[in-house]
């Protein structure tokens, strides 16, 4: 027969379990699952308010943009037999049947101010390779960067930003064959390059600006991917690169003006080969640029909400 004080005490385990501290409502027992609120805790979305462009977060994330950046680069020239070759032999092609149709056949060699055709197609192809590369790539980088988006947070101007950066190596190379060029024509380089760095941020404003605009509109609207390299091909035939400004009736070259890319393209000839600048051209091409690059920073904001749902 068992004696009561072989038994277990209960009345001191009740102590026990009456002075032990009460599972919290929003932790799991053993063998439970946690209850999620009902209301996320932190919520990622677009600004409310028109003058908030998180710059900061920006700034916080410049390594990333190095990396992604190196990424373009890497998977832009992966797998082909002629590698970075290509950044030369696009515009380098691209010059010589300029040369063959427009100058020999068309005769507007008569109209370059003594500048040998090749090198003055060449110098107007630099920015618009550029220009057009960077456009296409940065409009089609958020859907193609569609499985970063929806995983993890980071500032999305980062992505169309380094599909312009990537575009910044391509312009260097391509860059060298136009000292050659030169050389070879024996053109010198006047004073005047010094605003070279000044015309290349130009560049770049302007392609970011455009970019960013046509990305987050490609991610509403697919049709932004077939559009835009028709509207890229229309665009080079009314910028001054086969021909100069003053092949254009007097009349109507304001309207070529409203290019922006009409003041750029003239400003690096005019850099290169010491000719008076059209500072008329250069300052709407600024005013142009500056104020696409501010709308499409804001209308990418408001529309980097909806980015992960729809993407």
């Amino acid at each position: 027969m068992t004696n009561a004080s072989d038994l277990p005490s209960v009345h001191q385990n009740n102590d026990a379990d009456a002075g032990s501290t009460p599972p919290k409502a929003d932790e799991a027992l053993p063998g439970e699952s946690m209850v999620l609120p009902e209301e996320p805790i932190v919520t990622i979305e677009a600004s409310k308010s028109w003058v908030s462009l998180q710059l900061r977060d920006l700034w916080n994330y410049r390594e990333l943009l190095y990396f992604l950046t190196w990424r373009d680069v890497k998977v832009r020239y992966k797998q082909t037999a002629l590698g970075v070759a290509w950044a030369i032999i696009q515009p380098l092609f691209t010059m010589l049947i300029f040369t063959l149709f427009f100058c020999k056949l068309a005769g507007i060699e008569a109209q370059t101010g003594g500048i040998p055709y090749p090198i003055f197609a060449y110098a107007g192809l630099l920015p618009w390779m550029f220009f057009s590369n960077a456009v296409t790539s940065s409009g089609n980088s958020l859907v193609g960067s569609a499985h970063l988006i929806t995983k993890v947070y980071f500032p999305r101007m980062m992505i169309p930003g380094s599909a312009v950066a990537a575009g910044l190596i391509d312009f260097a190379i391509a860059f060298v064959i136009l000292v050659f060029l030169m050389f070879y024509y024996g053109v010198a380089p006047a004073w005047t390059a010094l605003m070279l760095p000044v015309l290349v941020m130009l560049t770049v404003v302007l392609a970011l600006g455009m970019g960013m605009w046509l990305s987050a509109l490609n991610v509403k609207y697919r049709d932004v991917r077939f559009a835009l390299p028709f509207l890229l091909q229309l665009w080079m035939f009314v910028s001054p690169l086969i021909y100069p400004s003053s092949f254009v009736p007097e009349k109507y070259r304001w309207l070529l003006m409203l290019n922006p890319l009409t003041g750029i393209i003239e400003g690096y000839r005019s850099s290169l080969f010491g000719k008076p600048f059209n500072w008329t051209a250069l300052g709407v091409s600024t005013l142009i640029g500056l104020l696409l690059l501010i709308y499409s920073s804001y209308s990418f904001k408001r529309m980097e909400r909806s980015f992960a749902d729809i993407v």
